[in-house]
């Protein structure tokens, strides 16, 4: 049975055996689909992509030909100026316009996020949605043999292409640190063409714009795109008119779309290092494909294609030709000093304000494209749990995330106080956006290959054609690492050290709960006498005849010794006490949680209900109470019941015990009309008294004995998950998210 909601599919998968049910609470499984609209509606959502995404790549006019051509340095002979524009048009027509809204868009995962570590996802999707139902999938099915045969990648380069993709993301988030910091400060430093005199206060009101924009993050990305994309529209406009007047002063400059200009110039110049200059208008093209969770594919691709990609062009045709009339008049600073009219016009005042605006709005675009990829790496098990904060009631990936917005408002500022310029500035900036182009084409090779199933010669073209642009770019800023380009290098194996780390940490822990989880059948077993107990070799040890049995309220309940070896005749018998207790399941593998074996082992006693309760988070923003429970019986333990309960993205956990109480009632009421009311008397009388039972590790490393150096490994094994990996679970627990409160949602 499959149901739609919202654009998503959920469907409802079958149970073979009561006992499994269990071992497999919460088996709605779902795909959780791109944003899909037509119409107005996508017009309107491109419409906001402008406030968002737009504004870092939109902002580059104001320095990349400076950064060409250095402000203090002699204006550029007229061939070196087309073949530096063309330069320009070419690279934002093959990187941001071809690659990433033509190709990369179309690699998002099953949950429409993109990014470096989405393509991860695509290449090893997680375990717990590995069985949802797809379109890939199902149309994949339909081909019988042709399945059995479907590629996929190497387990056993898991982790190399994991550490791969984790570097280029956590270059993407160090990159959301500079573009702040490079943006406004470009905006802000022009004030020096008009007033000279208030230059030294540059850096001063940097700070104050950045801070209050940093403020303004738990507005959500909705409410800020609503502000924010009529400015960046605005702000084009402007590029683009002020583009068109300058080509008039000489038409001329259409010749840079010849990209045998861009070639000559490179080897005429043998200039090599003023492709890192070139980088500087390619900027924000991976915002483009790390926000596609916050929109979608179709809107991106018109709003790029149809308004900010012909509009900067215009602006850097616009510069070229008003730099080849006026250069030594204007290279000093070629944004501001190519304005139409005077240098203290209304104009020129008009196009500051906006500049300014739209820089914060370009920041905008790289801290919210952070939020994106450090939701994914929660997701993923890759960061520790820090608190999402989901702000829109329509689109789960718009989400505000307080610890890293205060942490990269600090990186920022600290940043900004350090290089003092914005020249200096642009050094530290390439680096990173080319190392995170790069990484994202090799990435897209390989799902080209593995996941969408074409013929390798596509997915090597691919890699030659756009790893060969790439390539030179990284080589390009690979020299300024020494002028400043350490800093995102840096900050990138920083958090690269700690996502691996926790990858590691939270990998063992797993890996423990999963072998630590037991089948109920295979600890618990119930008769109505001693010598009734029969043993198998299966997944369970309650034969058919005394499950029957076990079905009485009199029946005798058996707790088998901790070995669970089939053979092991050691037994408790266990008394039932008189409460309601829920367990909850902090995670999807199958068997039931440790917390209910310790409990069992521990009195030992078994409560007169137990229920085994799983949180569920689905991809729409709020749940109806009538849809929020499914309540099953397990028909092999008396009074034991399997519970999923599902949330909307934007409620908290609240498990009403009266709600769930009146499903059990509902339930044994029709499949056992005649003793359904002694359950529901029991059930009245221990109603008032339950409790809950979350699962909690007390983290202890495992000592190694083999080897020399065994000791030394106990200790920093020790050191890592018992002083840093514990600290880190208190600090960020699990149940941060889901057990959020309604004020802490905006």
């Amino acid at each position: 049975m499959y149901l739609t909601l919202d654009g998503f599919k959920i469907s409802r998968m079958s149970r073979s055996s009561a006992s499994s049910v269990v071992s497999s609470v919460g088996a709605l499984k779902l795909e959780r689909a791109a944003i899909t609209v037509r119409g107005l509606p996508l017009l309107a959502m491109a419409f906001q992509t402008l406030g968002i995404i737009y504004s870092d790549i939109g902002t580059s006019p104001l320095y990349v030909l400076n950064g060409i051509w250095s402000n203090s340095g002699d204006s550029p002979p007229k061939e070196d100026v087309i073949g530096g524009v063309s330069a320009i048009v070419w690279s934002l027509t093959l990187i941001p316009l071809l690659k990433y809204v033509f190709i990369s868009l179309h690699y998002g995962t099953y949950e429409g996020e993109g990014g470096s570590f989405a393509l991860f996802q695509g290449l090893y999707p997680p375990r717990a949605f590995e069985a949802a139902p797809t379109r890939d999938s199902v149309a994949a099915s339909q081909g019988g043999e042709h399945q059995m045969n479907k590629r996929r990648a190497p387990e056993k380069l898991r982790w190399v292409f994991l550490i791969w993709s984790l570097f280029g993301t956590s270059l993407a988030m160090a990159d959301g640190v500079l573009t702040a910091a490079v943006s406004v400060t470009s905006a802000v430093g022009g004030i020096a063409v008009a007033k000279p005199e208030v230059a030294q206060d540059a850096m001063p009101i940097s700070i104050a714009f950045l801070v209050a924009l940093f403020i303004a993050q738990p507005f959500g990305t909705a409410r800020l795109a609503s502000v924010f994309a009529p400015i960046t529209c605005c702000w084009l406009l402007l590029l683009a008119a002020t583009g068109i007047f300058n080509i008039t002063a000489f038409p001329g400059i259409w010749r840079a779309y010849d990209p045998s200009r861009a070639v000559m110039y490179f080897v005429r110049t043998k200039n090599y290092d003023t492709l890192a200059g070139v980088l500087l208008a390619v900027t924000g093209c991976e915002a483009l494909f790390a926000n596609l969770g916050q929109f979608n594919i179709l809107s991106i691709q018109l709003s790029f294609g149809a308004f900010a990609y012909p509009a900067l062009i215009l602006a850097y045709l616009g510069q070229g030709a008003r730099l080849i009339q006026d250069g030594p008049s204007v290279i000093a600073n070629v944004f501001y000093l190519t304005i139409p009219g005077k240098a203290n016009g209304p104009l020129f005042w008009i196009l500051y304000v906006f500049a300014i605006l739209a820089t914060l709005i370009a920041s905008q675009a790289m801290i919210t494209a952070t939020f994106s990829l450090v939701q994914q790496l929660v997701n993923m098990k890759s960061l520790p749990p820090f608190r999402l904060v989901h702000t829109s009631e329509k689109i789960q990936g718009q989400v505000y995330i307080p610890a890293v917005n205060w942490t990269l408002m600090v990186g920022t500022i600290i940043i900004v106080v350090a290089f003092k310029d914005a020249s200096k500035l642009t050094n530290a900036y390439g680096f990173a956006v080319s190392t995170v182009m790069f990484t994202t084409t090799a990435l897209i090779a390989l799902q080209t290959y593995y996941v969408k199933q074409m013929p390798i010669i596509i997915a090597v073209v691919f890699f030659t054609v756009f790893g060969f642009f790439d390539g030179l770019f990284w080589g390009a800023s690979l020299k300024k690492v020494p002028a400043g380009a350490w800093v995102p290098l840096m900050i990138g194996l920083i958090l690269l050290a700690l996502m691996i780390f926790w990858n590691w940490a939270k990998g063992l822990e797993e890996r423990f709960d999963v072998t630590s989880r037991q089948n109920l059948g295979r600890f618990l077993v119930i008769s109505e006498k001693p010598e009734d107990l029969r043993y198998r070799t299966d997944s369970t040890s309650i034969s058919e005849e005394v499950a029957d049995k076990g079905s009485e309220r009199d029946a005798t309940l058996y707790c088998v010794g901790p070995t669970l070896d089939i053979h092991d005749q050691r037994r408790r018998e266990l008394g039932r006490l008189p409460l309601l207790a829920v367990f909850h399941r902090m995670a999807h593998e199958r068997g039931v949680p440790h917390s209910f074996t310790g409990f069992i082992h521990q009195w030992p006693a078994l409560p007169r209900f137990a229920v085994f309760i799983n949180v569920h988070v689905l991809p729409v923003a709020r749940v109806t109470l009538e849809d929020r429970y499914v309540v099953e019986k397990v028909e092999t333990l008396p009074g034991v019941y399997g519970v999923t309960y599902y949330l909307g993205f934007r409620e908290y956990v609240d498990v009403e015990i009266n709600e769930i109480v009146k499903r059990i009632y509902a339930l044994e009421s029709r499949i056992n009309p005649d003793g359904a009311q002694v359950i529901i008397r029991e059930l009245e009388t221990v109603v008032s008294q339950y409790t809950h039972i979350v699962p909690y590790y007390d983290l202890v490393s495992k000592t190694i004995s083999n080897g020399r150096l065994a000791p030394i490994r106990n200790s920093i094994r020790r050191f890592l998950i018992e002083d840093i990996y514990r600290r880190l679970c208190v600090m960020f627990p699990e149940t941060v998210n889901w057990l959020a409160k309604p004020d802490e949602c905006v």
